[in-house]
């Protein structure tokens, strides 16, 4: 399956989409949206108000990729359910080490 992932100069570009007022934070699967883009499901409790959704997200991937919250950087969609997640670091290795994350969904 294509990977939901891409290499920048600042590190890797992770698409997520996005569902906020879930049940519970959880990393679901990787899909294929509408535009033929693989995505990363993602679910968290936090409502849509005042990046608090958004903040939920980077605290999870935080906790779950083991980075620290200030290596990530939403960078497109944070009005959206479809973001764009910076993964600041050395790009291979960061790529590397996603590609191992990534193998559980």
């Amino acid at each position: 399956m294509t990977l939901p992932i891409r290499k920048s100069d600042d590190g890797v570009l992770l698409d997520i989409r996005l569902s906020p007022n879930a049940a519970q934070n959880r990393i679901e699967t990787i899909f294929i949206d509408g535009e033929g883009r693989p995505r990363l499901k993602v679910k968290v409790t936090a409502v849509p108000e005042k990046g608090k959704a958004n903040g939920a997200l980077v605290k999870l991937l935080s906790k779950s990729i083991k980075h620290a919250r200030g290596s990530f950087d939403i960078i497109a969609g944070k009005l959206d359910r479809n973001k764009t997640v910076l993964v600041k670091g050395d790009p291979s290795e960061t790529e590397a080490e996603l590609k191992l994350w990534l193998e559980q969904f």
